[in-house]
């Protein structure tokens, strides 16, 4: 068994956690936030078995789009003090870690 940790952008949270139940795979949703824009971000745990998990990472995959969006250069850059125009940058899309799982117990 695996557990996948799965950081996507609020924008994509419901749609996941839609397709997620429809493929029958059972998350748990937190509210996060993100380090480099501080966005709101949704972490999904899921537990899968083995032969799971690259069903589970599609499902992510084909749910959670990268998209750009305009920052101003001083959030993006502190080095462009004084600099207000802004910088496009890529967002979105989703960061997965899988780990192992020695032990799952349900009560």
């Amino acid at each position: 068994m695996k557990v996948i940790l799965a950081i996507v952008q609020d924008k994509d949270s419901q749609q996941l956690q839609t397709h997620l139940i429809k493929g029958d795979f059972r998350a748990t949703r937190l509210p996060s936030t993100g380090g480099f824009l501080k966005a709101g971000n949704s972490t999904f745990i899921i537990g899968v078995e083995d032969d799971k998990v690259d069903d589970a990472l599609e499902v992510i995959k084909k749910t959670c789009h990268t998209r750009t969006q305009y920052v101003t250069s001083t959030f993006a850059l502190p080095e462009a003090a004084g600099i207000n125009d802004p910088v496009e940058v890529e967002v979105g899309g989703a960061t997965c870690f899988i780990l192992p799982v020695d032990k799952f117990v349900r009560f």
